[in-house]
């Protein structure tokens, strides 16, 4: 070896102190190449789910559901802590989430699934959100297996559907909530279109506030989802059930389990009856619907989308669904926002028609 190729101590020196920074600087790059900036955000976290009906309704048995099997598949694990914030069937809530609740992904809702068409109709001036503008996170239910039902007491006066469409004959006296919930808004087109001599008594909290009401005999009959209501009032489905099933709505044909109910359809007594039945119908396809504020992170909202999902397919998720009788047919956001289009874009006279029905008086 000559003098030249001689390798001093110094140099030594120096070259392992390169090899250990270009290590370092190695594992740094992978490091980051592998962190996942949405599990940084949340781990440790809680996101807040505001439910924006009463405790022990359909809605909020749906939401404790998903909020007990959700936080595994959101990245970084966080704790779903879930909040019922009541108010004009979920409108409170809604205006909350859109327009106050921080907009980084620790707070999603579940609002009612009549809200979106109230927004496109522009019938109430509380409204304060653009549907479209939600972040939508997807529905547990699409109510592929569901059907909302009028339900009424077998000791009221109106024994059948012939009774109820008798104008000279006694009321049949419904209890629902506020507008924009779909119980008052199927109510009314009852009454409007579908020829149904109704009392509406409108202002209850929620959907357990009417089962009591029902089940105290305060009102004749409310409209709800069999899915929910199986699992809250399971003895209204039994053979001995005080109550008894007389229209089956949000169905193209009728469930399995009611072979002998008529659909709203089958009553629709014209073309044009028969439209604003099936605009009402469409949004049950969104049945259990779930927002987040708008401009959410696009990482976040995509990780909450496919955690929503994910969770509905875990078994212990849908056993446990199967168990309290509850419809599991989820929809993502995006078709979400392609059934808020399919609203929008109803012909208008339809639409005129629809705000109308909306704007349809009740008994306070």
């Amino acid at each position: 070896m000559t003098q030249g190729d001689t390798q001093t101590p110094n140099g030594s020196s120096k070259a392992a102190k390169l090899c250990a920074l270009l290590f370092i600087s190695a594992l740094l790059n992978t490091t980051g190449a592998n962190a996942d900036p949405v599990a940084d955000f949340y781990k440790g976290k809680q996101i807040q789910m505001i439910v924006g009906h009463s405790p022990g309704g359909g809605y909020d048995i749906y939401a404790r559901l998903l909020a007990r099997y959700l936080g595994p598949y959101v990245p970084g694990n966080p704790t779903i802590v879930v909040q019922n914030m009541t108010g004009a069937a979920s409108l409170v809530s809604a205006n909350y989430v859109y327009g106050k609740a921080p907009r980084d992904g620790t707070v999603i809702g579940m609002i009612d699934r009549g809200l979106p068409l109230m927004s496109i109709l522009g019938t109430n001036p509380n409204v304060r959100f653009d549907a479209a503008k939600f972040t939508w996170l997807g529905s547990t239910s699409s109510f592929a297996d569901d059907a909302f039902l009028l339900i009424a007491r077998k000791d009221a006066a109106v024994k059948t559907v012939e009774d109820a469409r008798r104008l000279s004959g006694p009321k049949l006296i419904v209890g629902v909530t506020a507008d924009g919930a779909t119980d008052k808004d199927v109510a009314v087109l009852f009454r409007d279109v579908l020829g149904f001599n109704l009392k509406i008594i409108a202002g209850y909290r929620g959907g357990n506030e009417i089962n009591l009401a029902l089940d105290r005999g305060e009102v004749d009959a409310r409209l709800t989802a069999m899915s929910g209501t199986s699992a809250s009032r399971p003895a209204w489905f039994l053979p001995d059930s005080p109550m008894h099933m007389l229209v089956q709505f949000a169905r193209a044909t009728r469930h399995s389990r009611f072979p002998d109910i008529p659909t709203a359809r089958e009553l629709a007594r014209d073309s044009t009856s028969l439209t604003l039945v099936e605009l009402a119908e469409l949004p049950y396809q969104m049945s259990r619907p779930f927002v987040a504020p708008p401009g959410i992170p696009p990482d976040r909202a995509k990780a909450l989308e496919v955690a929503m999902i994910n969770a509905c397919k875990d078994a212990n998720f849908l056993a446990e669904a199967a168990s309290l009788k509850l419809d599991v047919s989820p929809i993502d956001g995006d078709a979400m926002l392609k059934l808020i289009e399919r609203l929008a874009k109803s012909p208008p006279d339809v639409l005129e028609k629809m705000k109308t029905l909306q704007s349809g008086q009740v008994t306070p």
